[in-house]
């Protein structure tokens, strides 16, 4: 391989772990902000997903986007953030990831809130020169709940 060559190959990898950053991100904002059409775009169609060490097992794209209608409901405020990606590109068209979790959410019904660590491991492919997830397998490490009443002003 020329060094043209091999410094286009190293420039195609960067671009792969940036669109998959954009990608993760993506997901997060969309579950946040309710938007089920755009978190679909987020999927292969045989998306497998797998959350709270295991407890759930949902396939497949439409699936998945219920799932998370059925349980983010309205009166669910959340706000998830991915930290500390490590990316790497297995093939022109795949890749895996790790993400550490952070997620805080607030049930403006029962005035209760939540906070929940976990780890996500994902797989990537690339469709139609999109990445897309493939394979999500989330892992908590801890969840705390709490009573807002509780916690004086």
């Amino acid at each position: 391989m020329t060094e043209l060559e091999e410094l286009k190959a190293r420039v195609r990898i960067l671009e792969d772990i940036e669109s998959i950053r954009k990608l993760r991100n993506k997901y997060f904002r969309c579950l946040d902000g309710k938007l089920w059409d755009e978190i679909a775009e987020c999927f292969t169609e045989d998306v497998k997903t797998s959350y709270f060490n295991g407890e759930i097992k949902v396939d497949g794209r439409e699936a998945v986007v219920n799932f998370f209608k059925i349980g983010l409901t309205d009166v669910l405020l959340a706000m998830h953030h991915g930290h500390h990606p490590e990316i790497e590109i297995t093939s022109e068209t795949t890749a895996r990831g790790t993400w550490e979790l952070f997620n805080y959410m607030i049930d403006t019904v029962n005035n209760r809130a939540q906070r929940i660590a976990g780890v996500y491991q994902d797989e990537y492919v690339k469709e139609n020169g999109q990445w897309k997830m493939k394979s999500i397998v989330c892992n908590q490490i801890f969840q705390e709940s709490w009573d807002n009443k509780d916690i004086p002003s």
